[in-house]
């Protein structure tokens, strides 16, 4: 029997007008269980026009940040803080202003300038992170590009000395496409409960390379794996553009990645290893797939892996599921995958306003007691939650083998 996914008849969160940094759009919520209560702890993407950053002759920015929410309930009503942003991206315009202090006290570039996109909560070996899609400078009004005729303005503030910048500087190149890099934070949990946000973020540093593709739908497994004789750290990652990966050319299209590497600064240079994990196959794929939010361990070397697909503007993102395997001395494989979409925008609030495009597009999972709650960005603009047993959400999966066929 298919899994039964209950919704609400109403989002969790909505954009505040008056709020400035969150009155067009909350959605694309990343959740985490409090260790030592049943509370859940929600960071959501907002943003809203930031006209005291406005150049003469541009749109209003909108650059992108993090709120807090909480729920005491399974996910059923939040509190929202939507008196600050609990991680906001600093907006420098000039050289010198692009730079921040890592974990480690290092002053570094800062891919995290112009906007903090989707975020993924997750722990690795014990320690609580954070990832982000990472702008260096903020887009205008970017669902414009959506429209007919489009109109682009991700480089609207992008300044003039980015083009004048070292051609071979891989930073300069990030700025000049503008496209997103995935940055890397430790999270401090009771810090940010306690709403004290400015000492709850650690900046680790970039996971991905803007120079060599725009990249998210990036975190990582929480423990290490025997991988060609070494253990190492193991991430999912979705390029925009696959070429430069293996497998890249038979693909074309934005795919599942996992990348391999023995230490995480080395995620986002030559030194990480990649392997295509998943690529679209089926009808409601066409366009791209990418992992939802970060993989639950089901025993037995085998994890559930949640992932998004598109094809094409008319019919939107869905929601699918996938069970990894881990191998011996090699990158975990797929043994099990849904052909059938299981989570797609279907009631009123879901459906588009500004954005033509259906989204049902969820980045967080948590397990309590026997449901499976997730937490996902509906219409581009609003926060939603559903439950699904998490037993028979599994044994659905289980169904299908590794290519989407009916097993028996």
């Amino acid at each position: 029997m298919k899994p039964n996914f209950r919704y609400l008849n109403k989002p969790v969160l909505e954009p505040v007008p008056g709020c400035d940094w969150a009155e067009k759009m909350v959605l694309n919520p990343a959740i985490i269980k409090d260790p030592d209560s049943n509370e859940i702890h929600m960071l959501f993407r907002a943003t809203g026009p930031w006209p005291q950053k406005r150049r003469e002759g541009c749109h209003d920015p909108y650059p992108i940040f993090l709120g807090y929410a909480k729920s005491n309930d399974a996910g059923e009503t939040w509190d929202a803080d939507f008196s600050r942003p609990a991680l906001a991206p600093a907006l420098g315009y000039e050289e010198h202003e692009l730079y921040i202090t890592d974990i480690d006290g290092n002053k570094v570039r800062n891919y995290a300038n112009g906007c903090v996109e989707d975020p993924r909560i997750f722990y690795v070996e014990g320690e609580l992170y954070v990832t982000v899609a990472c702008r260096l400078f903020p887009p205008g009004p970017y669902w414009l590009s959506s429209q007919h005729p489009p109109v682009e303005t991700r480089y609207e503030y992008v300044p003039d000395w980015v083009f004048a910048g070292d051609d071979s500087d891989p930073f300069m190149k990030t700025a000049r496409s503008n496209d997103t890099v995935t940055v890397l934070y430790k999270l401090n949990l009771g810090k940010l409960k306690r709403r004290d946000y400015e000492s709850a973020f650690q900046y680790v540093g970039p996971l991905t390379e803007g120079h060599v593709s725009d990249n998210r739908d990036v975190f990582l497994f929480p423990e290490k794996m025997m991988i060609a004789g070494k253990k190492q750290y193991l991430m999912l990652h979705r390029p925009m553009n696959v070429l430069p990966f293996e497998g890249g050319e038979k693909v074309k299209k934005p795919s599942i990645y996992l990348a391999a590497a023995e230490s995480i600064a080395d995620f986002a240079s030559p030194k990480a290893a990649h392997r295509l994990l998943a690529y679209p196959i089926f009808d409601w794929e066409e366009n791209r797939v990418g992992a939802s939010w970060p993989p639950i361990a089901l025993g037995n070397k085998e994890w559930l892996v949640p992932y998004h697909a598109k094809k094409d503007v008319e019919f939107g993102y869905t929601q699918s599921f996938m069970i990894l395997r881990e191998q011996e001395d090699d990158f975990p494989a797929v043994v099990h995958r849904c052909s059938e979409r299981l989570m797609f925008a279907e009631r009123d609030w879901e459906m588009p306003s500004d954005y033509p495009t259906p989204c049902l597009f969820s980045t967080g999972g948590i397990v309590m007691g026997e449901d499976l709650i997730i937490s996902y960005g509906a219409a581009d603009q609003k926060v939603g939650i559903s439950w699904v047993n998490l037993a028979e959400l599994v044994a659905y999966i289980r169904k299908f083998d590794e290519t989407g066929r009916r097993i028996g």
